[in-house]
C-alpha cells in the first residue's frame, strides 16, 4: 500500500514507517519533527519562529499538497496535525479526503476528547493530568488546554475529523477511554512501535551507584510531573547520596535524549499517567527501568498477565520516593527488571508487529 503519515509525536509516526517499509509498504512521513526534537521525517513542515510563521507554513502547506494525494492510507497524528490555526486545517484535511481512499485519525495526545474526558465530574480517572481524586489540577498549562479545546476552533475541527474519518487509533489506555463511549465502532487501541535497542542488556553491578535519569521540558514540567518526581529524587539523592546519582537533561535534542538514556540504570516518567509513553518505552527498550504510569489498565489493555518491568507510582511525592528508596535497597532486583524490560516491548511493541495491526485495522475499514 501507498500511506502517508501526517505529523509527528515522540517519533511514533517515523518508528511505524519503518515498520511498515519492512512489510514492503511505501511510507511517507510528512511533519515538522515534533519541533526541537527533530524526528526524521521525509517531507519537512515546519514553522519558523517569525511573525509571518504561519503565512509561510500555509503557503509551503499548499505548495507540497499535490505530493499528497493518491494514497491509500492517509493518517494524521492529531487533529492538530500542522502547526496552523484549526481554521486554516480544515481545508487542508478536506482537501486530503477528497484525493486519497482511507483516512484515519490517532489519539495519542492533547485534544478535545481527552480535555472533556479527563475534566468530567465525577471523575473517570482516579487521577491524570487534571484531577487527583474529584480535586481538579488548576495550573497555568491545564488552564490553557482546557480554553484551547472546549468550545473552540479546535474542538470544532476535532469533532469534524472524528466523525468523518475512516478509524480512530489510541495509542494508549487514556486516550482510547477518551473516545471510547462516542466512537467504540470507529475506534481500535494499538500500542506504540519502538524497535528492541539491547537484546541481552548490561547486568547491573550492585557495588555502583544506581543512576536515575529524569528528562524535563521546562514548559511542561508541572504538566508531566516531573517537579515532583525530581523533588523526590533530590530527596533521595540527599538521603542516600553513595547509593545513587541523578542525571538530568532538558529540552535537548531526541538523539542526545536517547545518549543520556544509554548512561542511565532508571528513568523517570509520566507521573500522571496510567500507561508508559514513548520516552518510557525507549527507556524499557534499552533495558532499563521505567518509574511512572503503569496502572493495571495499561497491562489489561495488552492482555499482558505476567511482566510487571515497570515501577508504578501516584502523584504524591512520598510514595515517588518511597519507591525510589526500595529500588536502592533491592538492588539485586534491579537485573531482573532491566531483562523484563526488554521482554515486555519485545512482546507488545516491535515496530513490524505493530505495523501488521495497524494494517489489520485499516483494511477492516
Amino acid at each position: 500500500m501507498k500511506i502517508l503519515l501526517l505529523g509527528e509525536y515522540s517519533n511514533v509516526h517515523w518508528t511505524l514507517a519503518e515498520g511498515l517499509r519492512s512489510l514492503g509498504h511505501k511510507v511517507c512521513v510528512a511533519s515538522n519533527g515534533d519541533f526541537w526534537k527533530n524526528y526524521r521525517r521525509d517531507i519537512s513542515l515546519t514553522r519558523d519562529e517569525s511573525r509571518s510563521g504561519g503565512i509561510k507554513l500555509l503557503l509551503k502547506t499548499w505548495c507540497t499538497l499535490p505530493r499528497m494525494q493518491g494514497y491509500d492510507i492517509v493518517q494524521v497524528i492529531n487533529p492538530m496535525f500542522i502547526e496552523l490555526k484549526a481554521e486554516r486545517i480544515l481545508p487542508i484535511y478536506k482537501y486530503l479526503r477528497k484525493r486519497n481512499r482511507k483516512m484515519f485519525m490517532c489519539a495519542f495526545g492533547m485534544d478535545a476528547f481527552w480535555v472533556k474526558c479527563a475534566t468530567e465530574f465525577p471523575p473517570r480517572f482516579r487521577y491524570s493530568d487534571f484531577n487527583i481524586g474529584e480535586k481538579a489540577i488548576l495550573n497555568d498549562y491545564t488552564k490553557e488546554q482546557i480554553s484551547d479545546w472546549q468550545q473552540t476552533e479546535k474542538a470544532k475541527l476535532n469533532r469534524i475529523v472524528a466523525d468523518d474519518c475512516n478509524g480512530i487509533i489510541a495509542g494508549m489506555y487514556e486516550y482510547h477511554t477518551a473516545y471510547v463511549n462516542e466512537y467504540a465502532s470507529k475506534l481500535t487501541y494499538i500500542p506504540f512501535p519502538i524497535e528492541v535497542e539491547n537484546e541481552q542488556p548490561t547486568t547491573y553491578d550492585t557495588s555502583r551507584k544506581i543512576r536515575f535519569f529524569i528528562g524535563i521540558q521546562k514548559s511542561r514540567s508541572i504538566y508531566k510531573g516531573t517537579d515532583i518526581m525530581l523533588r523526590a529524587l533530590q530527596r533521595l539523592h540527599a538521603d542516600f547520596p553513595d547509593d545513587c546519582e541523578i542525571l538530568k537533561a532538558e529540552s535537548v535534542p531526541y538523539e542526545q535524549y536517547k545518549r543520556m538514556v544509554d548512561d542511565c540504570d532508571i528513568l523517570l516518567d509520566q507521573l500522571y499517567g496510567y500507561s508508559p509513553g514513548m520516552n518510557a518505552l525507549l527507556a524499557l527498550a534499552k533495558g532499563k527501568i521505567v518509574v511512572g504510569g503503569a496502572e493495571e489498565e495499561c497491562y489489561d489493555i495488552l492482555g499482558e498477565k505476567e511482566l510487571r518491568p515497570m515501577i508504578n507510582v501516584i502523584p504524591d511525592e512520598e510514595d515517588v520516593y518511597n519507591k525510589l528508596k526500595w529500588l536502592i535497597e533491592n538492588k539485586e532486583k534491579i537485573a531482573q527488571l532491566q531483562r523484563e524490560s526488554i521482554e515486555y516491548i519485545r512482546r507488545h511493541h516491535t515496530p513490524v508487529e505493530v505495523a501488521k495491526r495497524y494494517l489489520d485495522f485499516w483494511n477492516s475499514k
